[in-house]
């Protein structure tokens, strides 16, 4: 596998080890409610705690996700956003934030249809530092885990409760940047199983890789960040942000007044057990 010589997410989480800080790493839907609105969303979030962002790339059947996200979506195709203005949201982002790292997140549909090695170009050229592909497994890295890799994108894949060793060590063959440790099975938003457990698979995990270790899937409340990040590198939330999106829009799903605020707000609840 090639190196990546830098690359921000590396970068952050030398930075924080440095200062025995978990990571915290929102997740937000580009375009949900709509274009505007989910630009502002993101813009703020490194000022309300973010230390790495993932934004989710729109698709129509995200099988992988619950009700919540599944929903974004839907909203955000509907308002009309595309792979394109998804790269769009990134250039902004880079405009004024050179740091904070971005990592995009969706299924493999839409980069196919867009076509693999634009994809990768444009992500590289807007700023993405690394993807996520819930749907691809390593037995395909040919199709887009090598060619990211080969533009110094990160590849993220995720470990769940059933991974075994061998398949284990099979994932973390082309993985770069960090590995996400899926705290339950299921689709994402999903209650967490018991923390003990929890803890012993990540220890597994963490036996077998250098990389930090990411924990997602079912956080909710700060408290859980306080405890979730005791064994994790980042604590990742992202069903919970986007239900409190959708709590903030009018009856038409359009975004009002309070509607970047509540986001930005609850990031900021999230993640200041992180900084005590």
């Amino acid at each position: 596998m090639k190196e990546i010589k830098y690359n921000r997410i590396d970068q952050r989480f030398a930075e924080l080890s440095i200062i025995g800080r978990t990571a915290f790493l929102p997740f937000i839907t580009a375009g949900d409610p709509d274009f505007k609105t989910s630009m502002n969303i993101l813009s703020g979030l490194p000022d309300s705690g973010a230390d790495l962002i993932e934004l989710g790339m729109p698709f129509s059947d995200p099988i992988a996700d619950g009700y919540d996200i599944q929903a974004a979506s839907a909203r955000a195709l509907k308002s009309g956003q595309t792979m394109k203005k998804t790269f769009d949201m990134v250039r902004h982002f880079r405009n004024k934030d050179n740091k904070t790292p971005i990592i995009l997140m969706g299924y493999y549909n839409p980069i196919y249809v867009y076509g693999v090695e634009q994809f990768v170009t444009d992500a590289k050229e807007a700023g993405v530092d690394g993807v996520i592909v819930v749907d691809l497994p390593q037995e395909a890295d040919q199709e887009l885990c090598i060619p990211a890799i080969d533009k110094g994108i990160c590849f993220i894949r995720l470990v769940t409760p059933t991974t075994d060793h061998t398949r284990l060590v099979s994932i973390l063959q082309h993985t770069s940047g960090f590995v996400y440790y899926v705290s339950t099975t299921g689709i994402t938003g999903t209650l967490l199983n018991n923390l003990d457990d929890v803890a012993a698979k990540v220890e597994h995990v963490r036996a077998s890789t250098t990389l930090p270790i990411g924990i997602g899937f079912g956080i909710k409340t700060p408290s859980q960040v306080a405890v979730v990040s005791k064994y994790a590198d980042a604590v990742i939330a992202g069903s919970v942000l986007v239900r409190k999106l959708k709590r903030s829009l009018d009856i038409e799903n359009r975004a009002t007044n309070s509607t970047v605020s509540s986001v930005l707000d609850l990031v900021s609840e999230l993640s200041a057990p992180l900084r005590l």
